[in-house]
């Protein structure tokens, strides 16, 4: 009688399996980890880095050193990244800035979206849209209007060319039809400042960047880009809500590896830090910060980030962005 081997291959996948799995579980770290923050100490990028590494620390024993390295709008970091040893002690905090967009609006000596291992989702920062207080736009819906009936474009503030809110605002008048004239500045600061002062009919900035200013009345929040409603914003429709139902544009913000880091390391890490992500206290804080955790397989991460970057070559070349 002739004996099948699928059950012999289905038995040795599956001990294959349990082996690839002890070993991802085994892999400890024989000296420090080194984690690079590619900006300057401060601001949300430097939260998330140092929060993970925190935390990371505490819950694993492991010795995980930030290290900010700014520099090329972002990039730097991610450089290094991309040309250090795959071995476990070299780690960086990517986004959409500088992951899914730098590549196609600025000439880099490698592609981050393919030279860099996804490791772990982390955070997702959705951007919110304002008008003045005293704006005669109580709604998104009037805001739309009026664009719609304007005889020349209403104009639209962000922190520069080529930002998130820049390439959101793109998409955007894509999925309503309507035309804005952009005005960057050099900073959400600056850009914020010119709405509150009544030069500009609408902003684009991150929810942690206007998030006081909307408590305080300085200005009205007709919508935010992400998928659902900030969970500090609770009274801020998305636009998802708001008649544009698959519309999501955030920054999001990650950790990556260099290339071809073996698949057992890979994984503790994307293991160990979603951990980091469901712990009460790590949640709260990014919260406060006008951001929402985001905890994702290695695959989905992986997978986002790639559909990302197509879809930011594809926005930014149909709109001819460039930065000078």
């Amino acid at each position: 009688m002739k004996t099948s081997f699928l059950p012999k291959l289905a038995g040795a996948l599956a001990l294959a399996g349990a082996a690839f799995g002890a070993a991802a579980q085994d892999w400890q770290p024989a000296k420090p980890i080194r984690m690079v923050i590619p900006s300057t100490p401060g601001g949300g990028t430097d939260f998330i880095g140092r929060t993970i590494s925190t935390k990371l620390a505490e819950a694993t024993g492991w010795q995980v050193v930030p290290d900010n390295r700014p520099g090329a709008a972002g990039t730097l970091g991610l450089s290094e990244t991309a040309r250090a040893r795959p071995e476990g002690y070299e780690l960086v905090i990517g986004q959409t800035a500088n992951v899914a967009l730098a590549p196609w609006l600025m000439k880099l000596s490698f592609d981050p979206a393919k030279d860099l291992t996804p490791i772990a989702s982390a955070v997702e920062a959705p951007m919110v849209l304002l008008v003045n207080e005293a704006s005669p736009y109580k709604t998104w819906a009037d805001f739309v209007n009026a664009a719609k009936a304007s005889g020349k474009p209403l104009s639209f503030a962000t922190s520069g060319t080529g930002s998130v809110a820049h390439v959101a605002g793109v998409m955007l008048q894509e999925v309503a039809g309507f035309k804005l004239q952009h005005v960057p500045y050099k900073g959400s600061t600056p850009a914020i400042a010119d709405l509150v002062g009544g030069h500009v009919d609408l902003a684009g900035t991150s929810v942690a960047s206007a998030l006081s200013l909307v408590q305080g009345g300085k200005v009205r929040a007709l919508a935010v880009t992400s998928g659902k409603r900030s969970q500090v914003m609770p009274n801020v429709p998305a636009l998802a809500e708001l008649g544009y139902p698959r519309f999501h544009m955030v920054e999001w913000y990650g950790v990556f590896a260099p290339p071809n880091l073996p698949p057992a390391i890979a994984d503790r890490f994307n293991a160990e830090i979603n951990k980091v992500l469901q712990k009460p206290e790590v949640r709260n804080a990014i919260v406060a910060q006008g951001q929402e955790p985001r905890v994702d397989s290695r695959a989905a991460f992986a997978a986002m980030v790639k559909g990302d970057n197509q879809q930011s070559k594809d926005i930014i070349g149909r709109a001819g962005i460039r930065v000078e």
